[in-house]
């Protein structure tokens, strides 16, 4: 039987579900548990005719112009668990298994996929183009985890927002079919979801699936029940009625809530899996506001604080969320690879460590540790609000070191 796929959660809230006209998008990540997360920032960039980007396994041609990004990713490969774009377009990927096997040949990782939608797209549709057309030219294959003994495959799932619409994204190989949302709470995680909702597919998904006996051609076509293992297809988002219950006013500290909660299952803490690293992103519908992307960079975010960060030119650069760089060095890039596992921690995840063993092993001093992360974060939260109420356009001096300022703050409570 093949290995379980990491149980990672994303969900998106929609106005009327959502207060003041926001979109309320968030995920966690749950990965293997010793995994580090770093968050990066790369600034958007023009790129020569003709040259060449370095995915984690393999290289495909660039494109003339890429955005802006923001990205939570397992720091041993280059794209992505998780993040967003300058045009408020968020991506997050969720490992998914099929009936049929994913490839282990090296090819793009749905995390190369996550990056190249919001490097390349300036909207959530423009985000699937790309990551459609991606998987027609080169595939998907090639291992999950940084892991020598063994490789991880899965097919991808994907979450896709902007200030308008999301998109559910869900593919078997190349061939995938989508979803479009614009209201409502929707939740994806680690198994198939869509039915017979289908706004966008691959052109040849119906003849193929006909063609290896799936699917007759004369019921209903369900996606998940083509495309899944036996009986996996099942309502898996225990976070959604959290999310519902709301009624009108999810909002980032809602869905921090809901991404905290270990009862529901949402937030993973299991033998294997661990939630790793975890985002909020608030958008706005008015294109005159700035779009809000909250990162923990750190595990579990019932113990962790979701920092601010808001793109603007200059945006000052975090190194103490960024994990050491190995170059070519590095295991993972050498073939064979992964023999052996580098040091990944950055300076927060060392500090935050720290304080996860407090909070564990010593409960007043643990409480008290809480209290102050959890009073840090909701001044956070609560200067975000500040700028979404405003009239006045935001002057981007105000925010080019929010992102650095929060974790230089965290980093000082911890020592």
């Amino acid at each position: 039987r093949m290995a379980a796929a990491p149980p990672s959660y994303c969900f998106v809230a929609f106005p009327p579900c959502s207060k003041d006209g926001l979109v309320v998008f968030g995920k966690n990540s749950a990965r293997p548990r010793d995994e580090v997360q770093e968050v990066v920032y790369f600034a958007a960039a023009e790129h020569d005719p003709g040259s060449k980007v370095e995915c984690t396994y393999i290289e495909i041609g660039q494109v003339p112009k890429t955005h802006a990004v923001v990205l939570s990713r397992p720091s041993w490969l280059w794209g992505a668990e998780m993040g967003a774009n300058e045009h408020g377009v968020c991506v997050a990927n969720e490992a998914v298994l099929t009936r049929e096997p994913a490839s282990e040949s090296e090819a793009l990782l749905g995390m190369d996929l996550v990056r190249l939608g919001l490097e390349r797209g300036a909207t959530a549709k423009e985000a699937l183009d790309v990551i459609v057309a991606l998987l027609e030219e080169h595939g998907q294959g090639g291992n999950y985890y940084e892991d020598g003994s063994s490789c991880h495959t899965f097919q991808s799932a994907f979450l896709i927002v902007d200030r308008n619409e999301a998109w559910i994204l869900e593919t078997s190989g190349k061939y995938w079919a989508a979803e479009k949302i614009t209201e409502g709470v929707k939740c994806i995680c680690n198994q198939l979801s869509l039915t017979t909702k289908i706004d966008a597919e691959h052109p040849e998904l119906r003849n193929y699936v006909k063609s290896q006996g799936w699917w007759n051609g004369d019921s209903d076509f369900n996606f998940s029940e083509v495309f899944s293992l036996a009986d996996d297809h099942l309502a898996c988002c225990s976070g959604r009625e959290s999310l519902e219950k709301q009624g009108g006013d999810v909002s980032a500290q809602a869905m921090i809530d809901v991404l905290r909660d270990k009862d529901s299952g949402v937030c993973v803490d299991s033998e294997s899996f661990l939630t790793t690293a975890s985002i909020v992103s608030v958008l706005p519908q008015d294109p005159s506001f700035p779009c809000i992307h909250y990162f923990t960079g750190t595990p579990d975010p019932s113990r962790s604080i979701f920092k601010p960060f808001i793109f603007v030119d200059d945006v000052k650069l975090v190194p103490k969320v960024q994990s050491p760089s190995f170059g070519n060095d590095d295991p993972a890039k050498k073939i064979p690879r992964f023999q052996e596992k580098p040091d990944r921690r950055h300076e927060l995840y060392k500090a935050h460590e720290w304080a996860r063993s407090l909070l564990e092993n010593d409960q007043d001093k643990g409480q008290k540790l809480m209290r102050i992360m959890l009073d840090l974060e909701k001044q956070g939260l609560e200067a975000m609000e500040d700028i979404l109420s405003r009239t006045e356009i935001l002057d981007p001096a105000e925010v080019v070191d929010l992102f650095y300022d929060c974790v230089d703050t965290e980093l000082k409570f911890f020592k």
